[in-house]
């Protein structure tokens, strides 16, 4: 990260594992729904659902005391996750913490703090030198509280001269194509995991959709995410990157820890 600021002119992407990344632009740090601990894994050690980790976590979210906004898609654990977030509050006091207004109270008794620590998102946030738009997310449906807000959610980031797009755990909607062109999006991150209701969890895009997504939207890079995490809820890159190619959209697959300069 230090050696990434002496070029702050560009903007710098990690991948953190899942669904987590880390964005650097001129000396500002956010970070993307981190999943940074072994919760899940002990929460489920000794069910018919085990967190079997794959790859070993990236970093502790404690050794992260240079982050200046932290996001999370919606409230399952590997997006909201208190032993990331409530040591990432204690390292960074000042850290803005962007979740759906429509589980703002839920992040925040998980969270242990009041709900006005929260920054809550309906449409858009700005929060220099980025902007939040959120989007909905189908994870596995379209699900919104009493007054019309999205439980999950993905968000469209303006910094700088780039739009990225964190699209969260997302199957397709109807309408989702024609909302997300409009953005000319440059980046977009996207679960591959796929569905498979013997999982016993909601499904996210397959490798095969998400690159399909990426050129319906004329995405300039697309990155995938959401996968070589847990041993029961993971797919290979392979279907990913064969019709990336197959369909002519620009793709790169990263490894866990690994810097993407843009």
């Amino acid at each position: 990260v230090q050696g990434a600021l002496q070029n702050a002119s560009r903007l710098h992407l990690w991948w953190l594992g899942q669904s987590g990344f880390l964005i650097q632009y001129q000396g500002k740090h956010l970070l993307l729904d981190p999943y940074l601990s072994d919760s899940l894994t002990k929460k489920y050690a000794k069910t018919n659902k085990p967190h079997v980790r794959m790859t070993e976590r990236v970093i502790a979210p404690e050794e992260l005391s240079f982050i200046d906004v932290v996001t999370s898609s919606h409230n399952h654990t590997d997006h909201l996750d208190a032993e990331t977030l409530v040591p990432l509050m204690q390292a960074n006091p000042e850290l803005k913490v962007i979740v759906p207004k429509a589980n703002l109270e839920f992040a925040a008794n998980r969270l242990q703090v009041s709900p006005e620590r929260l920054t809550p998102v309906v449409n858009t946030v700005r929060l220099e030198p980025f902007v939040f738009r959120a989007v909905p997310a189908a994870h596995e449906t379209l699900e919104t509280d009493e007054a019309g807000n999205h439980k999950c959610i993905g968000l469209i980031i303006e910094v700088g001269d780039y739009k990225i797009y964190h699209s969260g755990d997302t199957l397709l909607y109807d309408g989702m194509i024609d909302l997300l062109k409009k953005w000319q999006i440059d980046v977009a991150l996207l679960p591959i995991n796929g569905r498979d209701p013997k999982r016993g969890v909601a499904g996210n895009l397959s490798g095969e959709e998400a690159a399909q997504l990426a050129k319906e939207i004329g995405v300039k890079l697309v990155v995938p995410c959401h996968y070589d995490m847990f041993e029961f809820n993971t797919d290979s890159p392979d279907a990913f990157i064969k019709t990336a190619k197959a369909i002519g959209q620009k793709y790169y697959v990263m490894q866990q820890g690994e810097r993407l300069p843009l």
